[in-house]
């Protein structure tokens, strides 16, 4: 298997619910695969469909249709269930924050993804987010 890409929630919600990037992303997916899956990713992702309920783009219909579509690509093999070496991502990530949070102006929450996928050992990074697309190729990471 190659290295897995890394993907941020903004790319992987775009898969899974209907949205500006969704045609894109779906072009680009099998050309990532494998994707990590780390619980990190699990939670945001599963979190940012709910929340697109409350937004009211989609209907709870559809997060059930989103869900399931998630939990068969993961089963598949599509999303790579990983363990994530939390120290390790944290490491990269305040070294991360040093050296990039003031000049390109990144949260908290994208600079953890960027440190995990270095944790992680990843060559390619996946996101529709500007700066984390910086970030993420500040630190060396191949964009897709």
């Amino acid at each position: 298997m190659s290295t897995p890409t890394y993907a941020d929630t903004s790319f992987l919600v775009s898969l899974y619910v209907q949205d500006a990037h969704s045609e894109r992303a779906a072009a680009m997916a099998a050309k990532l695969m494998p994707v990590f899956f780390t619980p990190l990713v699990e939670h945001e992702l599963r979190n940012a469909i709910r929340l697109c309920v409350f937004r009211r783009q989609i209907t709870s219909g559809q997060r059930e249709k989103s869900i399931y579509e998630l939990e068969r690509d993961a089963s598949e093999g599509f999303l790579y269930p990983v363990p994530l070496d939390w120290p390790k991502a944290f490491k990269h990530t305040e070294v991360l924050g040093r050296a990039f949070t003031e000049s390109i102006g990144v949260r908290g929450m994208d600079i953890l993804h960027v440190g995990s996928a270095l944790a992680l050992k990843a060559k390619q990074f996946a996101t529709f987010d500007d700066r984390q697309a910086s970030l993420a190729t500040s630190a060396g990471l191949e964009l897709v």
